[in-house]
Parts: C-alpha cells; sequence; structure tokens
C-alpha cells in the first residue's frame, strides 16, 4: 500500500513537470507568435507608407498610416480582408498597377496583413 502511494506521488509529481514544461512551451510559442505578428504588421506599414512604388498612400486614406490620398479606395471604409488586398496588389484594380515584380511575396503578404488588421481596428 505505501509503495503505490509512492507511486502515485511520483506520477503526480512528474505528471506537473510535464504539464508546467508544456505550459512553458505555450507562452514561449506564444510570445513568439506576437513578435511574428508585431514584426509583419511593421513591415506591412513600411510597405504601405515607403516601399511599394508609387506608395500606396498617394492614392489611398488610412488613417494608421497618415495618408490621405484620393484617387483609391478609403481603406477605412471598404474594410478589405487580407485576400482582397493580396489580389488587389498582386493583380491591380482599375488605375491601381500590379506590384508583382516590384514587391516580395512576403512585402505582399504583410501589406495585406497590416491593412486588413489596421482597417478592422486589430493592431
Amino acid at each position: 500500500m505505501i509503495e503505490a502511494k509512492q507511486r502515485l506521488r511520483f506520477g503526480a509529481k512528474a505528471g506537473l513537470r510535464v504539464l508546467a514544461a508544456a505550459c512553458a512551451a505555450a507562452a514561449a510559442f506564444a510570445a513568439h507568435g506576437a513578435d511574428a505578428d508585431a514584426k509583419k504588421m511593421d513591415l506591412g506599414r513600411q510597405v504601405f507608407t515607403k516601399i511599394a512604388e508609387p506608395q500606396c498612400g498617394v492614392c489611398h486614406t488610412l488613417k494608421d498610416a497618415g495618408t490621405t490620398g484620393e484617387i483609391g479606395a478609403k481603406l477605412e471604409e471598404i474594410q478589405p480582408d487580407a485576400n482582397r488586398v493580396m489580389a488587389a496588389v498582386r493583380e491591380g484594380v482599375g488605375v491601381m498597377p500590379s506590384y508583382v515584380g516590384k514587391l516580395t511575396d512576403a512585402q505582399i503578404q504583410a501589406v495585406a496583413y497590416y491593412v486588413s488588421r489596421v482597417v478592422q481596428g486589430k493592431k
């Protein structure tokens, strides 16, 4: 009986150590994910305001970027999701040119992520 109690106690302690390690790993993964999201947001903002040529803000209004372009859509009004932004950036829309070959795929994904998040109020 005593030996069984000792095994249970040992098993419970080992289980708690495994649980603590899993929680620590999950916290590290979440922190890494948050850091990756912040980097993607920063790159997206840079693409929108500085990297893309012509710069997105020349035509588009986006409050977070401080732009007041009048030729293209006011992005807060149409609230595009990331897929819609990526399609527009890749294919062009109306007078908006395609940015394929001008921006990398990572830059296109980042600007789409940035625009879709800020128009939905999720920074």
